[in-house]
């Protein structure tokens, strides 16, 4: 597999390099396809990719492209091999030969490699249960720090679902209370942000023995790591103390998302309308460390916080919402976000000196007075702002997409 997931990966870039040196006028499909027919022919190594997956690597790119001039998202670009996700495409769904063996496992067929055993977590149209309206069209192998994993793709009909009748929602993302809901029905991890000593907790979804066992890996790749010398290569040692404290990350991160999943579809059923604030996190995960001329004040604090909002993936949040609302029939809103925390809920004016206290909003107002959670105060602000029509998003929950200046190279025609 890890073969294969390279092979793929050179394939890309070589299929980039072309790409780009081509003219214009000469770029093509069926160009480009020939050329990979025959590359294979003669590079030895490209026998290891089935000729489906090599193909798959070719539509893949293709319609990057065709993504890229339709402006959803930027060029297609070359892929290194540290940093680029490991995955391999079955784009046939009839190689897989998939079997049921056990309640809890089945056997799959890789091309290549042969009957694979993997975890049985989803129902899958297998046997009697699979027909022309309901199968599987092929899968994809995909490899992280918890190792190799394999993902179905179903082809299914479903009913067009019907407009959800259920309440208004606004939520406040925050790093002490992950979402704070207007109604008051908050979603919290029950994981602390922070740690005694006031530092952010890196390793909040972690329990105290798997802590203690990062603490003694990192301690250990430190102590191997000072014997070797300048630009020599990582012992075998080295490397597996890496692989381990990558696969304790890597499984914080799952807990993570998994709660994420479940609170999001919990939301998603219950709620009609859900609004949220149109954040912009690269913005506010910044480093406050200026520059040589202008240093930053607060760096080592400005920097727990990034790393606190980094841990809870509040883009993720606002994805999953997307389209886990469109798929029970609501509908996800956005709103500017400026103010909604230095606002009252109660009087709708902003008060120097409300937002003393972090963790609580306390109106200044003499007239009104209005203390309450600053989450909470936020959300019922986001919620507010939508109903007075201050909307940023169309109701199918999708940004609005314009098309770039420019003139559409020959094959796209």
């Amino acid at each position: 597999m890890d073969a294969q997931a390279h092979a793929a990966r050179t394939m890309w870039n070589q299929l980039h390099d072309l790409w780009t040196m081509t003219p214009r006028c000469q770029r093509s499909l069926a160009r480009m396809d020939a050329t990979l027919r025959q590359a294979r022919k003669e590079i030895d190594w490209y026998a290891v990719l089935p000729a489906q997956a090599a193909q798959a690597v070719l539509k893949t790119y293709v319609q990057a492209w065709k993504n890229c001039w339709d402006g959803r998202v930027g060029e297609p670009n070359f892929k290194s091999r540290m940093r680029t996700a490991m995955s391999v495409d079955i784009p046939q769904g009839r190689d897989l030969q998939i079997k049921r063996v056990h309640r809890r496992w089945g056997m799959v067929n890789i091309p290549k490699i042969g009957r694979v055993r993997f975890r049985w977590t989803k129902d899958l149209p297998v046997g009697k249960r699979a027909n022309k309206d309901n199968r599987i069209t092929g899968a994809r192998l995909i490899k992280d720090d918890l190792g190799w994993h394999i993902a179905f793709r179903i082809q299914t009909l479903q009913p067009q679902p019907k407009p959800h009748q259920g309440p208004d929602l606004g939520i406040d993302a925050g790093v002490n209370l992950p979402l704070a809901l207007s109604d008051g029905n908050h979603q919290d991890h029950g994981r602390p942000a922070r740690l005694l000593d006031g530092t952010a907790d890196r390793d909040k979804w972690l329990n105290p023995s798997e802590k203690a066992k990062l603490i003694r890996l990192e301690r250990r790749a430190a102590h191997r790591n000072g014997f070797r010398k300048p630009k020599e290569r990582h012992s075998n040692r080295l490397k597996h103390t890496y692989d381990q404290i990558k696969q304790l990350r890597a499984r914080a991160t799952r807990r993570a998302t998994d709660w994420q999943h479940q609170t999001t579809t919990r939301i998603a059923r219950t709620y009609g309308t859900v609004v949220v604030e149109q954040l912009t996190i690269t913005n506010m995960v910044k480093s406050a460390r200026g520059t040589i001329m202008e240093p930053g004040k607060n760096v080592a604090q400005k920097a727990g916080l990034n790393r606190s909002i980094a841990q809870e993936a509040w883009g993720r949040t606002v994805m999953m919402l997307t389209y886990k609302t469109a798929r029970y029939g609501g509908t996800l809103h956005k709103v500017p976000a400026p103010n909604t925390s230095l606002r009252c809920s109660a009087c709708g004016f902003i008060t120097p000196g409300s937002r003393e206290d972090q963790a609580t909003f306390v109106c200044k107002n003499p007239d009104c007075g209005f203390e309450a959670n600053a989450d909470w105060n936020a959300a019922r602000n986001i919620l507010h702002l939508y109903r007075m029509g201050h909307a940023l998003v169309p109701a199918a929950g999708r940004a609005v997409v314009r098309r770039t200046r420019g003139v559409k190279p020959a094959t796209a025609r």
